[in-house]
């Protein structure tokens, strides 16, 4: 059953002129492994980070740093949660995180889906 979605636009060249005026912006919004991906990447990662904060309703416990976004070997993106923020995953019931990005024209694009029963990994192996 579907708990949450959340959706997010990025302004590509926007977000990439914000990277260069406040570098700090990497190691407060970004995991290490993410930090060295090209602007397009980042602004798509930064996207699925603020969609995954509207599907869960709140921030509240959650930790930009403690989302990672990581591709399986077919290239389709999962996030890799940890610490408080996997903890508020779980305890909101969610058991699947289905996501989609994408970029194109200038602007990267995320889509998510909570959801409490899983078509796919659990939230304990990958959310």
């Amino acid at each position: 059953m579907i708990v949450g979605i959340g959706i997010d636009l990025v302004d590509i060249a926007r977000f990439e002129r914000s990277i260069a005026r406040t570098p700090r912006l990497l190691e407060r919004l970004f995991a290490p492994a993410e930090r060295t991906l090209p602007p397009h990447s980042l602004a798509a990662r930064y996207a699925a980070k603020e969609a995954l904060i509207k599907a869960l309703g709140g921030s509240d416990g959650v930790h930009w740093t403690e989302i990672e976004i990581t591709p399986e070997p077919s290239g389709r993106p999962w996030f890799s949660l940890s610490g408080s923020t996997a903890e508020v995953v779980a305890a909101r019931g969610i058991a699947t995180l289905h996501l989609s990005l994408s970029h194109d024209a200038g602007v990267a694009a995320a889509y998510v889906v909570a959801d409490s029963e899983g078509a796919g990994p659990s939230a304990g192996e990958r959310a």
